[in-house]
């Protein structure tokens, strides 16, 4: 359980975050902010208390990696890497600009701190199976953490990946489903339903857990329960709010991919100052 002070302070942070996900937004006048904002709760847990990282040595062998597979958020990615001391804060500002670094998808290659290369959906599961299976051949002990969309888990691959985590009793591998119940197109159970999202993975052979994707509390105490989870992989459920922190933003599909204009940005940054 955390204490007042920690949560004060990770609140702080993903404030931070959602403020520089509206910017970079803004300023590049493209991306995608809906699905950005409602993972940075979990990226903000998972990147300031939970994932053994090192800045000054972010490639070393025994880090824990993070894949994510719904690279079009590469938003609050970025701005959680450059939180972290990955990249300068001022970088943030080239996002989507011809000749940046800092691309709608994060690429591994470029980026400090990236663990995979991501944009095409559905394959997230299958490239952190790959590093499971490396850490386990090798004997290390890193964990693997991979979060997709509730829409990107109707991708076929998605399943025939977690058929493979299970099998291979990959208990370094927790998969974290932001399911903020939105997509491009609309609602994902009037797409294409992929409810109980939480049964499906069980019955792959997961250890499931649903939670509040914004609890900073439900989210550590969930992280923990997959790290005390062996034989089998974990998949965390977490129930999230598409646009999170911006009012006009909050549970609207139409702010899946779409930048804002002056007003609206300036409404947004209005709503993240303390």
């Amino acid at each position: 359980m955390l204490n007042q002070i920690e949560l004060d302070n990770l609140q702080k942070i993903s404030k931070t975050i959602r403020k520089n996900i509206v910017e970079m937004i803004y300023h590049a006048a493209s991306g995608h902010p809906g699905g950005s904002l409602s993972i940075v709760d979990i990226l903000t847990v998972l990147y300031f208390k939970e994932l053994r990282i090192d800045v000054n040595n972010y490639k070393d062998e025994n880090r824990d990696r993070l894949v994510l597979s719904k690279g079009h958020c590469s938003p609050a990615l970025y701005a959680v890497l450059a939180e972290k001391g990955f990249i300068p804060k001022e970088d943030l500002k080239t996002f989507r600009k011809i000749d940046s670094y800092l691309q709608g998808h994060p690429d591994m290659r470029k980026i400090p701190g990236v663990d995979m290369t991501s944009g095409s959906l559905g394959q997230g599961l299958s490239v952190s199976n790959g590093m499971a299976l490396a850490a386990k051949l090798d004997k290390k002990d890193y964990r693997i953490y991979c979060i997709m969309g509730d829409g990107e888990i109707e991708e076929g691959q998605v399943w025939e990946a977690a058929m493979s985590s299970s099998h291979y009793k990959l208990d370094n591998v927790c998969v974290i489903v932001d399911n903020n119940n939105l997509q491009i197109d609309g609602k994902i159970e009037e797409v294409m339903n992929p409810y109980p999202i939480d049964k499906k993975f069980e019955s792959f052979g997961f250890k499931t857990i649903v939670i509040n994707g914004h609890d900073f509390n439900e989210i550590l105490d969930a992280l923990e329960i997959a790290k005390q989870t062996k034989g089998r992989p974990t998949a965390i459920i977490a129930k999230t709010i598409k646009g999170k922190g911006i009012s006009y933003m909050e549970n609207q599909v139409g702010w899946h991919g779409k930048a804002p204009n002056e007003d609206e940005y300036n409404l947004a940054i209005s709503e993240l100052v303390d």
